[in-house]
């Protein structure tokens, strides 16, 4: 049976993987498997600015529809919008059309349940195989769901974003990269409304300039907005909103491990972090985890990569916040999914109470090196884990950090790529030892010349 889910639903390129027929299939096989009764309930659909929205939007709510569930279209909302308005209104299930931080020819789609929460692989598992197995009768008549647009909806989610400011905002100024994307018209409105001078960048979608050459993957413009505008603080969205990274008044990077220290501490200092436990993944710099250990609190990892991951710890640990390196936080005490704007407002609101810059908040975690690199592989993404000469060159490199730093190898889980990460204290080694793992991948999986370890200085100890 086909796979078609990854780690954030399912993604693709649009019209090619990710099809208008696959998407009326999805909504014809999510509402078999999530809805006992079709008839007479709602489906709440959101999505991005992109292009292809439109059209996978019209052909998911028209696979829910010819299911008989009433479909309610909010338009161009902020993922975490989508899972607050369905745990919080009448809705039944949650979907999401975007491709978060991914370029403009990708597009995905992601469903919540009731409870606002991404559904579980079983249930993702029993979607894939409804795929596979042919409708029995469909309803006719009166028995078919509707479609109801209904954008003013947004304006509770709107609301419940700002209630979670602990002040207003007014004297401050902020720069803000909405990166063309879902949050372009509603967080310039929520931080305004708050009080906030609010310079905008990268506010002004047109379908195909989403996440190009800005947002969170993309900050620089941000980060030279902040110091030429002389702002308090920057911060910069990816295409869905579901995360954020924020620039000091220096015009900083302030990346996600940074923002969970701040959070974390500050939390702590009120009493708000339970367990004294941070969420993780394996992802976030060894900075952060030796900056929490000074003051008694835990980072926790999690072995996968993806917010859902990180969710499924905090929810068995009973943590309260979690988050990746990119920016993607989780607080539960506001959300149960990565918020971008809720982030904000949290760090915001710690500036203000303890009078600090955040560039003074921020310089609690002194980063280790850290190289990131990918490794394009269409098709044969988990091959890696079963070659013999990829897993001997993996450890090889780790033996060479052993003590020092660490080496993770993972499948993307949302583009054909295989990540190869090293941190230690030595960029000029680390950028060898990932580049001798590219190698070894890019010839194991994808048929490239063999790789010659004599050809990079110490490039034996990674092993081939």
């Amino acid at each position: 049976m086909p796979s078609y889910f990854g780690t954030d639903g399912v993604r693709g390129v649009a019209n090619r993987e990710l099809t208008a027929e696959l998407a009326l299939r999805l909504g014809a096989a999510a509402a078999r498997a999530l809805l006992s009764r079709p008839h007479g309930v709602s489906v709440l659909i959101g999505r991005d600015p992109r292009i292809s929205g439109d059209m996978l939007e019209s052909a998911l709510a028209a696979g829910f529809a010819s299911h008989g569930a009433d479909v309610i279209l909010v338009g161009v909302i902020p993922t975490p919008g989508v899972a607050w308005l369905v745990r919080n209104t009448d809705a039944d299930i949650g979907c999401v059309i975007s491709a978060s931080h991914n370029p403009l020819e990708y597009n995905g789609i992601k469903f919540f349940g009731p409870d606002g929460e991404k559904l579980p692989d079983a249930t993702e598992r029993r979607i894939e195989e409804l795929l596979e197995v042919p409708p029995g009768p469909l309803p006719t008549g009166r028995g078919v769901g509707r479609f109801l647009r209904q954008p003013e909806r947004c304006r509770d989610y709107i609301e419940a974003v700002k209630a979670t400011a602990r002040q207003r905002l007014d004297g401050m100024r902020l720069v803000m990269d909405c990166a063309n994307g879902a949050a372009y018209e509603i967080a310039p409105r929520v931080f305004r409304e708050l009080g906030a001078e609010v310079l905008c960048l990268s506010a002004s979608p047109d379908g195909v300039n989403i996440n190009a050459g800005c947002g969170s993957l993309h900050p620089e413009d941000m980060l030279d907005a902040v110091r030429r505008k002389e702002a308090d603080a920057g911060l910069a969205f990816d295409g869905d909103a579901d995360r954020v990274v924020m620039a000091t008044e220096k015009g900083e990077l302030v990346d996600g491990d940074r923002i969970m220290a701040i959070c974390a501490l500050d939390m702590d200092a009120r009493s708000g972090l339970p367990g004294r436990r941070v969420v993780a993944t394996v992802m976030s710099n060894m900075g952060l985890e030796r900056a929490l250990s000074i003051h008694g609190i835990i980072l926790d990892r999690v072995d996968g990569v993806g917010d859902r991951y990180v969710w499924e710890r905090m929810k068995a640990t009973g943590a309260t916040l979690g988050g990746e390196k990119s920016g993607h936080i989780i607080l539960s005490d506001y959300t149960t999914t990565g918020d971008g704007m809720v982030t904000a407002l949290q760090v915001l609101g710690a500036m203000q109470e303890s009078g600090r810059p955040l560039s003074e908040m921020a310089a609690v975690v002194q980063e280790m090196p850290q190289v990131l690199e990918g490794v394009r592989v269409e098709g044969v993404r988990h091959d890696w884990r079963d070659d013999p000469g990829i897993q001997e060159a993996i450890r090889g490199a780790e033996e060479r950090l052993r003590g020092r730093g660490r080496v993770h190898v993972r499948a993307s889980g949302t583009e054909p790529l295989i990540r190869v990460m090293a941190e230690g204290p030595d960029e000029t080694e680390l950028r060898e030892i990932t580049g001798v793992l590219c190698a070894v991948i890019r010839e194991r999986l994808c048929g490239a010349q063999p790789f010659e370890p004599q050809d990079a200085p110490h490039a034996s100890a990674a092993g081939h």
